[in-house]
Formats: structure tokens, sequence, C-alpha cells
């Protein structure tokens, strides 16, 4: 008789809880963050992220609901097999392949793109690569290695966004001097140029970004 074999749990709560945190922040966010507030506005980017953030909530509580009533080993294109169809089900499971596909190259260069800026000698493709090979070799050690090299990869973004949520308030109430500013500006730069400088329709644009 064959004795069974069942997955390991190498992660603790705390590589969960950090990649979790740390998953949902992009390069993008500290990369285009310009380009968005250029888009929609100050005021039009917090309601586009505002909506995004409440599909994405709703979407993450039917799926952690499934989750725990059908804990299946795979990715959870296997309910729209079961509920659905096969068809279904293949589908979804090609088309978000495709969506990290496309997502883990823009990942890459826009890592490249930031480290440039340290570095303005070296090519983007070098630093893309290297980030490609340690991801990869993250991801084919061990479980262990993935989860406390994402542990920390994770910790330094979000330690980056609450070092600049920080530096953002110094900035507002006067601590942090600006160019340009002779007092603390507040928040009078929110609805300097208008709520919505290029029209509502920027925050539509916006949506697939934030969600």
């Amino acid at each position: 008789m064959s004795k069974k074999t069942h997955l390991a749990r190498k992660m603790e709560t705390r590589h969960i809880r950090m990649i979790s945190l740390g998953g949902v922040i992009g390069t993008g966010l500290f990369l285009s963050s310009g380009y968005t507030i250029h888009q929609a506005g100050p005021i039009g980017t917090i309601i586009a992220y505002l909506i995004g953030a409440l599909i994405v909530y709703s979407v993450m509580l039917c799926l952690g609901e499934l989750s725990v009533a059908m804990p299946y080993t795979g990715a959870f294109h296997v309910y729209a097999k079961k509920y659905i169809g096969e068809g279904t089900g293949f589908t979804v499971a090609i088309l978000y392949w495709l969506t990290w596909t496309i997502a883990l190259g823009s990942e890459f260069t826009a890592a490249g793109l930031i480290m440039q800026e340290w570095f303005p000698h070296t090519p983007v493709w070098i630093w893309s690569a290297i980030f490609i090979i340690l991801i990869f070799l993250s991801n084919a050690y061990s479980v262990k290695v993935f989860a406390e090299s994402e542990f920390w990869f994770s910790a330094i973004k979000v330690f980056a966004i609450v070092a600049f949520i920080l530096l953002g308030v110094l900035a507002m109430v006067g601590i942090i001097p600006l160019n340009g500013f002779t007092h603390a500006p507040g928040i009078s730069n929110l609805y300097k140029n208008g709520i919505f400088p290029n029209g509502f329709s920027g925050v539509f644009r916006l949506f697939v970004k934030s969600s």
C-alpha cells in the first residue's frame, strides 16, 4: 500500500500577513503616482482608489469564503470550473496566467527604472535581469526561502509607504519645507487646480489601475 504524501506547511503567520500587505503594493505606486494624480487630480485619485479598493475587498471576501468552505489545492479557477463549467475554469486560469505574465514584465521593467535613478550609468535591462534571477531562485529553491524573501521584500515596501505617509504629513503641517511655500500648505493642494482638473473621465481611467 503506497503512503500518501501531503503538502507541508512551511509558511508562518507573519509570512502570510506581510505578503498579503506587500503583495498589493506594486512598483507602479512608486513610479507612476505623479502620472496618476495628473490624470485625475488628488481628490479624483482618492475616489478612484477607494472604489477600486471596495471592489477588490468584496471579491476577496467571496474568495475567502470559498476557500474556507472548499480548501482545494490550486488557484481559484477551480471554483469557476466546479460551479460554471470546465471551459470557464480553463478560461479563468489562462487569463489569470496571462495577467501575471504581462504584469511581471512591467514590474521588472519598473524595478529597473527605479534602480537606474541610483545607478544612472547601468542599463535598465541589467537590473531587470538581476531581479528576474532573484525571484526565480527564491521560487525554485524552497517554500521556506520563498516565504522569508517575500517577507522582507514586502516589509521594505510597507515600511516605505509608511515613511512616505509620515513625510507627507510633516510637509503638510510645515515641519518639512516645500518649494514654493512659505507656510504650511495643509490640504490646499487637494483642490488647488480644481477637484477634477481633467474632468471626471480621468477618474474612470484609473479604475483599472486601482482595482
